[in-house]
């Protein structure tokens, strides 16, 4: 998984070197520009979507969150009785979900810094919002393997569609200097994730609100 490895250690240091406190005030209730209300307005959809796929009674149920980043989703599954696990490659992230989670919660959740697709226990559910939006096909069929083999349910994930608005983005980040780049996003088609997979993804919903393009999938072993 040599490509998958040198993608996740890109985003670790891009989030906890570039984008940490960016992304602290884009999930957060601070004022934003336009372009980015637009972008927390489609997480805050998505997020919703994908919780509607798992029990809306989660006491005794357990879910890894892989990629919890500022931990919103987190706290929601707290909040709903889950047992969490929240994983997510970059620390500061993960310091930053820790503070933001109601005490009242702490209890059931278990803050981990380090790579989602690791064994961090059996779980009945995993979501991975916009975790895996940055890995090629071939990584991210690898990545669903490794979770569902640890999974109960379902893994419920995120890819940015592909669109031809988010190919022509994918494109033109490509154009630079791969010492000078953020992550880019990764476009995928359904069909082809799903054949790769064997058949085991299904579309559940896109979201589009403005700057923010995000396909629902849900991957069953």
């Amino acid at each position: 998984m040599s490509n998958y490895a040198t993608t996740r250690d890109r985003v670790e240091h891009y989030f906890d070197r570039s984008a940490t406190k960016v992304w602290e005030r884009l999930t957060s209730d601070a004022p934003v520009s336009r372009i980015r209300q637009t972008v927390r307005e489609g997480r805050d959809r998505m997020r919703a979507l994908m919780l509607s796929r798992l029990p809306a009674d989660l006491n005794g149920v357990r879910v890894l969150d892989a990629g919890c980043g500022a931990g919103q989703m987190t706290a929601e599954l707290a909040e709903r009785g889950a047992t969490v696990t929240a994983v997510d490659i970059s620390p500061q992230l993960v310091d930053i979900a820790r503070l933001r989670l109601p005490p009242e919660h702490a209890h059931r959740v278990n803050f981990i810094s380090g790579d989602m697709t690791a064994n961090h226990g059996r779980h009945d559910f995993v979501v991975a919002m916009d975790s895996l939006i940055y890995y090629d096909t071939h990584d991210i069929t690898n990545a669903l393997h490794l979770l569902a083999q640890r999974t109960d349910e379902a893994v419920v994930f995120t890819v940015a569609p592909r669109t031809p608005f988010l190919m022509a983005f994918w494109t033109m980040g490509k154009l630079f200097p791969k010492a000078d780049r953020s992550p880019v996003m990764v476009p995928h088609a359904h069909t082809t994730l799903n054949t790769t997979a064997e058949g085991l993804v299904t579309k559940v919903d896109r979201v589009s609100r403005g700057f923010y393009i995000s396909e629902c999938l849900e991957y069953r072993a």
